[in-house]
């Protein structure tokens, strides 16, 4: 079911230039001056996102998890993902948007899903840059959002190869080194996989047993998949997809927590309650009240 509430944004909202309906950069003030009327709210997209703050302070909410925003923080989000932000007024930095058609397009053997930041959802949102690495990102982001504001021969196939590369440096600041082995990456495209099956199948399907076989992978190696990459169980995996669609549609749908439950395929509304509590340890109405209590005392 699709949240009718919770604003989804396309590209389109944030075209600049008129000509290009795959990208958009720009610095971070000027992205917050044209569009501050409906991004400082809770919202998604249907695009990748990639953001560095060089200036400034604030938190930023995804997820339902709070992160703080400093110079040197790098945020990249996935399309889908539920964020909104709480920013200084001196906040800067740079912001870049592009489709995966985009990305995928301009590359025959590289897909934006591949990188580490990407291939999960669960995955940490946050790269905090280290001062030895600040000045190249930060040239990176600037010469993208340099070369998008001005129409030169190639424009964007430079900005695919620019982008390209800040992907690539990231992934060697974000990934562990025992996790840049082929059999460890390998693990990631299964674990890509899993979340794209997840994605369509978890409000009837529950049991890690009828992914793994959908996947051709014996329950037993699923389940180290899931626990070298993410450090839970492949029923942990499914149980934190429930909640996380229980917690935004508790926040954004308007529906009762019966409602809620049955729109996720339980039944038993005391099962589904005890799920959701033993996860978060709050009732989904706990949940749902102190998250509206927060958000109007900010």
């Amino acid at each position: 079911m699709v949240n009718k509430e919770l604003p989804v944004y396309d590209i389109e909202d944030f075209k600049y230039l008129g000509t290009e309906s795959n990208f958009y950069a720009n610095t971070f003030k000027a992205h917050l001056e044209e569009h501050h009327q409906f991004i400082l709210a809770p919202h998604r997209h249907d695009f990748y996102i990639s953001v560095l703050f060089t200036k400034g302070s604030g938190t930023h909410e995804i997820e339902f998890n709070t992160y703080n925003i400093k110079p040197g923080s790098v945020f990249l989000l996935a399309p889908g993902e539920v964020h909104d932000w709480h920013l200084s007024k001196n906040i800067e930095g740079y912001i870049i948007f592009h489709t995966k058609e985009f990305y995928d397009l301009n590359f025959t053997y590289e897909k934006v899903d591949n990188y580490p930041f990407f291939c999960c959802l669960r995955n940490y949102p946050l790269v905090p840059l280290k001062n030895k690495w600040r000045d190249d990102i930060e040239r990176i982001f600037f010469d993208i959002v340099e070369e998008y504001h001005h129409n030169e021969l190639l424009k964007f196939q430079k900005i695919a190869s620019l982008v390209n590369v800040l992907y690539i440096v990231l992934s060697r600041i974000y990934l562990p080194k025992t996790m840049m082995d082929k059999q460890n990456l390998n693990y990631l495209t299964k674990l890509k996989k899993l979340e794209d099956l997840l994605e369509k199948h978890f409000k009837e399907i529950k049991f890690p047993k009828d992914y793994a076989q959908m996947m051709h992978l014996s329950e037993k190696h699923l389940n180290r998949i899931c626990k070298m990459c993410l450090g839970k169980t492949t029923s942990g995996v499914i149980i934190d997809r429930i909640v996380l669609e229980a917690k935004r549609m508790l926040v954004f749908s308007g529906f009762t927590v019966s409602q809620i439950a049955a729109e996720l395929g339980y039944t038993n509304n005391t099962y589904f309650f005890r799920l959701f509590k033993k996860r978060t340890g709050k009732t989904p109405l706990e949940f749902m009240n102190e998250y509206r209590h927060l958000k109007l005392n900010k």
